[in-house]
């Protein structure tokens, strides 16, 4: 359950962090007046250091970049960073199957200088994916064929290649500049046709959808489930080097980003569309000019197929993801070689329900998941997609730590036998593919203290390292947008972190003892307190002043 974006597409169920939206001021909060919390003396590295070396939180590029309460809070308090977002899948692929490591390289590159290491998230995960990419690698390895015809444009009658409308006015598209951002957009003339859109980016906004121009919608029958949409778009640019970044969204958000050339050219990609009404967004977030013309959608199960065309087989489709996920995993470990140290190779592999093994087939798919498990296999034998993995990492560089993880273990017991049963499977004659779990521990103030204590000691029980990864706990149980953090419900929640942390240094041995990561810092970034359901999870509040929470775990460890 991780997520917190040169992110291609970013869509998930579970995602976690920071949006393209602000994150709501959460509800105040007052230490001091809660008896029994008030002494907030001390460091958490320090405090912790003599149960388990790793303290640690998830932190963001943004804030840790810009923001130097936060950056100078995780510095002080923390040993290790995990990146929320920014080493996900969807983060560094592109959808020319090149990776970009820009920005995890650069957010590394801060958390070195303030002397904090960094564990590595995620490798393989069926969320944050770019199922541009992957389901494009799928088609191509099918037969082609030759001949038919391509299912109806559907965007023929809704302005898709500007042509209504006068002047710098456009039917159906609404133009926009937001932020800091300067822009214009006008009238020109187009690929072949007498109108197209330009827009001219003087100044870039803080955000990528500053400048944006907000089209017509694409109807797309019978959807969800996913269908692939085939798009084109014409763009020529004044300069080299710009980016326009075509959106697709209604509740899903799905995007492509295209670097123009200096003459007309028409680019091609193709989505999978969830939505039966999802609108068309172009973003523009660099400076330049461009020209924008004929944009089109079409569903090819619409059209007619080609004579001996063909989809890919079972094993051509498993051929081409195998083959990527290794390469992803080579390349991400062997770029950070001497840098990060421990990974979640894989990530929220166990499904909820009846706790087997997570495809399409149990849980609901969103725009950027894709299910490993259904091209590669969930038996338990050589061709399960989890072992794969950890083959591949354990290849790719033997002496870095390789971790499985997944979140609800404090609440399933059948969940938590799953994993540790899988954990075995491949584990199995000593062959040490797999050194650590990590249980996330997204709980409440309410969560179940027995099944808590049962989660930890059945881990521990693997003899494997055992890692508290991605704890917070929420206190806005009623999920109210009224929600006001009263000093009972904040004593509680500090109780709750100090049963967690007794708990934890109590059901597993010290040796396995991996570390404890918070998801994130001030109540203001975590990924659970939003608009209509604010909350107060984190050790840290709006200030960064320590909270009663921070007592909680201070306590914890005593």
């Amino acid at each position: 359950m991780c997520c917190f974006a040169a992110a291609v597409i970013f869509t998930t169920s579970c995602k976690k962090g920071n949006t393209d939206n602000p994150t709501p001021t959460p509800p105040g909060t007052t230490t001091t007046l809660i008896p029994g919390y008030t002494d907030t003396a001390g460091v958490l590295k320090v405090l912790t250091a003599s149960k388990f070396t790793n303290m640690g939180f998830a932190v963001t590029y943004g804030l840790m970049a810009n923001n130097a309460d936060y950056r100078n809070t995780v510095k002080r308090h923390g040993v290790v960073v995990t990146f929320g977002n920014e080493l996900k899948e969807g983060s560094i692929v592109k959808s020319d199957g090149s990776y970009d490591y820009t920005t995890a390289d650069a957010l590394y590159n801060i958390c070195n200088a303030n002397g904090l290491q960094v564990f590595g998230h995620t490798l393989v995960w069926h969320s944050q994916q770019n199922t541009t990419y992957l389901n494009g690698l799928i088609a191509a390895a099918g037969t082609p064929g030759v001949g038919g015809t391509p299912g109806p444009n559907l965007l023929a009658t809704s302005n898709g290649d500007f042509q209504q409308g006068t002047g710098n006015t456009f039917t159906n598209w609404q133009t926009l500049v937001g932020g800091t951002a300067a822009a214009t957009y006008a009238e020109v003339a187009g690929n072949g046709s007498t109108r197209a859109l330009q827009v001219t980016v003087t100044t870039p906004g803080a955000n990528g959808y500053d400048v944006q121009a907000i089209g017509p919608a694409v109807s797309v029958p019978s959807a969800p489930p996913a269908r692939t949409i085939n798009f084109s778009i014409d763009i020529k640019a004044a300069a080299a080097g710009g980016k326009v970044r075509v959106v697709v969204q209604n509740g899903n958000y799905l995007a492509y980003d295209i670097t123009p050339t200096t003459n007309w050219a028409t680019y091609t990609f193709s989505l999978q569309v969830a939505e039966a009404a999802a609108t068309i967004r172009l973003n523009f977030p660099n400076a330049g000019t461009y020209a924008i013309d004929n944009i089109t959608a079409s569903d090819p199960t619409q059209g007619t197929p080609g004579v001996g065309a063909a989809p890919a087989t079972p094993a051509q489709a498993a051929a081409v993801i195998d083959n990527e996920m290794k390469r992803y995993i080579t390349t991400s470990i062997t770029h950070y070689a001497g840098k990060i140290n421990a990974w979640d190779v894989v990530n929220e592999v166990i499904a909820d329900g009846n706790a087997a093994m997570r495809t399409d087939a149990n849980t609901s798919a969103g725009g950027s998941q894709f299910f490993y498990g259904k091209y590669l296999g969930v038996k338990y034998d050589q061709d399960n997609y989890v072992l794969k993995a950890f083959k591949y990492a354990k290849q790719a560089n033997a002496s870095v730590l390789r971790f499985i993880n997944d979140y609800n273990l404090d609440y399933s017991r059948t969940k938590t036998d799953s994993l540790v049963a899988l954990v075995n499977f491949i584990n199995k004659d000593g062959a040490a593919l797999i050194d650590g779990i990590g249980t996330q521990m997204h709980i409440s103030i309410n969560s179940n203290k027995s099944n808590i204590d049962y989660s930890f000691q059945k881990l521990a029980s693997t003899g494997l390292k055992i890692k508290i990864s991605e704890m917070d706990v929420a206190a806005n149980t009623a999920k109210s947008s009224s929600f006001t953090a009263d000093a009972t419900t904040l004593a509680a929640q500090a109780d709750m972190y100090k049963y967690v942390i007794q708990s934890y240094i109590t059901n597993v041995p010290a040796a396995q003892r991996y570390g404890v990561t918070v998801w994130g810092v001030a109540d203001t970034d975590s990924w659970i307190n939003t608009a209509s359901n604010p909350d107060v999870p984190l050790l840290f509040d709006k200030n960064y002043v320590k909270k009663a929470a921070f007592v909680g775990v201070k306590l914890g460890v005593q």
